[in-house]
């Protein structure tokens, strides 16, 4: 039990925030591709194989994170408890675990088309080099959106077998959500990152946080729209993200206190939310 409880801090499987972020916009990506005057089971099945593929790459992906941050978290109040940094697991039985994480999520991938399981698999050498850039950049919150939203690709060639401009759009403004809520989430570690000296968007911008926030999500928002402009969405899908999904956005803007960690953390987990909003808008926008 002891083992399998330190398996489970391991791979944050208790933090479910992490694995809905990166699948929100597989979802996004599979709505704004699919038809839906086709058979709707298909619909579910694919949101289902992406879901598995979000736990078990976002559980590889925490192991790999914390092999290569092993003696930075370890000087880090909030994360010197993590089983690898505490030595509760060994860097060997870490890697170990997550190439099983990674074979398993790799038998979920050859459910796709080929087009899709190519362009998953040119997306690993993102996934495991971000660890690394909070070392050489004040941007590491870019490369993660760059790395975390990559699945709006996936879901529209799960579908589709071929892109266009609809899942760029998407993408590139999903890139400033996670910047923003990413940018949020650092500042619970600002004091302890700045010692240490690894960078973030939190430590380059913490003089004037809210403006970079409310940057991002405008960039996130008018994506939005010029996506729903573009693939002629419905009515439905302007006014549910002018009322709800905005007004949202901007209770999240409005609530953000960078001295203030636990509340930080709260808009950060916040974001799941508003990606269930946006599912929804997308959705009413295609029906």
């Amino acid at each position: 039990m002891e083992k399998i409880n330190h398996f489970i801090d391991l791979t944050r499987a208790k933090k479910p925030i992490g694995f809905m972020l990166l699948f929100w916009p597989c979802l996004w990506g599979l709505t704004i591709g699919f038809d839906f005057s086709e058979d709707i089971r298909i619909f579910f099945k694919y949101a289902f194989l992406f879901f598995c593929g979000s736990v078990l790459m976002r559980s590889a992906g925490c192991i790999i994170n914390d092999i290569v941050d092993k003696d930075i978290d370890a000087k880090v109040d909030r994360t010197k408890i993590r089983p690898i940094a505490s030595g509760k697991i060994s860097v060997k039985l870490g890697l170990a675990y997550s190439v099983i994480l990674c074979l398993v999520a790799f038998c979920v991938l050859l459910q796709f088309n080929f087009f899709t399981i190519v362009l998953a698999l040119c997306s690993m050498p993102l996934a495991f080099s971000y660890p690394f850039m909070k070392r050489f950049t004040y941007w590491p919150q870019l490369f993660l959106g760059i790395t975390f939203n990559y699945g709006i690709f996936l879901g529209w060639t799960s579908v589709n077998e071929n892109l266009n401009f609809a899942p760029l759009i998407l993408y590139i403004g999903a890139i400033f959500w996670t910047l923003g809520y990413d940018t949020v989430y650092g500042f619970q570690d600002i004091n302890d990152d700045e010692i240490i000296g690894v960078k973030s968007t939190s430590i380059k911008f913490k003089k004037n946080a809210k403006l970079f926030l409310s940057f991002c999500y405008s960039v996130f928002t008018l994506s939005l729209l010029i996506l729903g402009n573009y693939m002629n969405l419905n009515y439905l899908f302007f006014s549910f993200l002018i009322i709800p999904t905005l007004h949202f956005i901007i209770m999240q803007i409005n609530k953000f206190d960078k001295s203030n960690g636990t509340v930080c953390l709260s808009i950060f987990k916040s974001n799941n939310l508003l990606g269930f909003l946006i599912f929804i808008n997308l959705l009413l926008g295609k029906l």
